[in-house]
This record gives structure tokens, C-alpha cells and sequence, in this order.
């Protein structure tokens, strides 16, 4: 793989961002791939270069590029829980800060670069995000609805919420197949919050599964953190490459 570090313009200025190509040439599916809320860091490069070996074009931008390039906060260690919330307490500004209407700005920004690199196949393209992420592959599914044919989000934020803009009441928007993983042990996936869910995709008539992964806390993809569950991270990406082959064909 290759990966290297390119400038992504947008409306509201430049996004720093993380590509991993496959080697070898050719042209693949393109990915764009959403950040948790610690930030683009090393082991989000480690995942999109894992992706880029199942042949795929991956595209990591720093979300919060608005602030600065990454590292935007420096990232501590985060092996124990109390300093991953410590953590996440400093950046929740930043996640506040970060509206649906900026979403689907950068949104657009970032599927049109990706689709004009060489690399990239012409056709569809797939979206995965984590955390934050999670909704904002949502958003773009949303978004791009004859673009986007594959999106998954692990251990999402909230997808249910009370506003207008809460992700759930886009479903009748997506055209994409969805995989939705919850921890479960997060209060983004308390029981009414994913019957609630499950009713608007169903209504929405949503090539979806929405799966909780047991013994998981928010965050278990990530393995830079406490949060971190190796066999839920296995199943995670099980679960990513399956609707991606399904839907992307690399």
C-alpha cells in the first residue's frame, strides 16, 4: 500500500487529509473514510491502509480542519478509560462545532476530489465512519444518495435525536445499503434508540442491518484506546468488507 498526506479544497478553506492506495497501479472503488472524534492520527492510517489492501482508494480527511491540521488537540495515550473521557471532554467543542450544514459542505468537497483522482474507477463509491464519523457517513449517504451505494457506521454518535436534522428522519433519502454496529454499552444504543431507528429504515424501505456487538464499549475499533475489543474489531471488519464487495465490486 500507499498512503500519503494530500490537501482536499472545500467551500470553507482546506481540509488536510490521508489516502492509501493499493500498489500496482489500476484504477479501484473509491472510499471515503470518516474519523472518529480523537482525530486523524496513525491508527486511522493503519486502517485505511488496511482497507487499500482489499482494493480500494481510501480517502481520511481531518474533519476538523476548520482549527487547524491534524493533530488539531495532541492526542495523549489513551490506553486507560479515564484518560480516552478526559479526551473526549476537550474535543466535544470541536464535535459541536461541526453542524450538519458543514457535513454535507465537506461531504461534497470530499467526494468530488476523490472521484476525480486517477485511481479511482468511475461509478460508485462506498463511505464508512467511526464515532462522529459514523453520522456524517449517514449525512453523506443522504447526501449523494446516486453516488453512494455502500455505508457503514460503528459505534456511531447519536443517529437519533429530537431535532429535524436528526440523522434517522434522512433515511428515506438513502439508496445506499447500510450496516449500522453499536457497542453495547453506549447510550447511543439504548433499546428505544434503535427501535426507533429500525422503524425508519424499515419505513424507508433501506437495504440495511443494524447489529449490536456484544461485550463492546464506544469505540471498539479503535485500538489506540481503551475502548479498544480485538474480536469486535475482526467482526467490524467482516462486516465493512462484505458490504463493500457486495455493493463496490474491487
Amino acid at each position: 500500500m500507499t498512503g500519503k498526506t494530500v490537501e482536499v479544497p472545500t467551500p470553507d478553506g482546506t481540509a488536510d487529509a490521508f489516502v492509501a492506495c493499493p500498489e500496482g497501479g489500476g484504477s479501484h472503488p473509491g472510499v471515503l473514510f470518516y474519523m472518529d472524534a480523537i482525530g486523524l492520527r496513525p491508527v486511522l492510517h493503519e486502517m485505511a491502509e488496511r482497507l487499500a489492501g482489499h482494493g480500494y482508494y481510501v480517502l481520511v480527511p481531518n474533519v476538523f480542519y476548520r482549527h487547524g491540521p491534524a493533530p488539531v488537540l495532541e492526542v495523549p495515550d489513551l490506553s486507560s478509560a479515564e484518560a480516552r473521557e478526559a479526551f473526549v471532554g476537550r474535543v466535544m467543542p470541536l464535535v459541536n462545532a461541526h453542524t450538519p450544514e458543514r457535513a454535507v459542505r465537506d461531504a461534497a468537497a470530499y467526494l468530488d476530489f476523490l472521484t476525480a483522482r486517477p485511481e479511482v474507477r468511475p461509478g460508485p463509491v462506498g463511505v464508512t465512519g467511526y464515532c462522529m464519523g459514523g453520522v456524517l457517513a449517514v449525512r453523506t449517504a443522504a447526501a449523494r444518495p446516486g453516488q453512494v451505494a455502500a455505508a457503514a457506521a460503528f459505534h456511531p454518535g447519536p443517529l437519533v435525536t429530537d431535532g429535524p436534522d436528526s440523522p434517522h428522519r434522512l433515511a428515506p433519502r438513502i439508496t445506499a445499503e447500510l450496516h449500522v454496529g453499536h457497542a453495547a454499552h453506549d447510550d447511543s444504543a439504548r433499546p428505544e434508540i434503535l427501535g426507533e431507528l429500525d422503524r425508519s429504515l424499515d419505513a424507508a424501505g433501506i437495504r440495511y442491518t443494524d447489529e449490536v456487538y456484544p461485550d463492546t464499549v464506544h469505540g471498539f475499533t479503535m485500538s489506540d484506546t481503551a475502548a479498544f475489543s480485538p474480536s469486535a474489531s475482526e467482526r467490524h471488519w467482516d462486516r465493512l468488507l462484505d458490504l463493500f464487495g457486495r455493493n463496490l465490486s474491487p
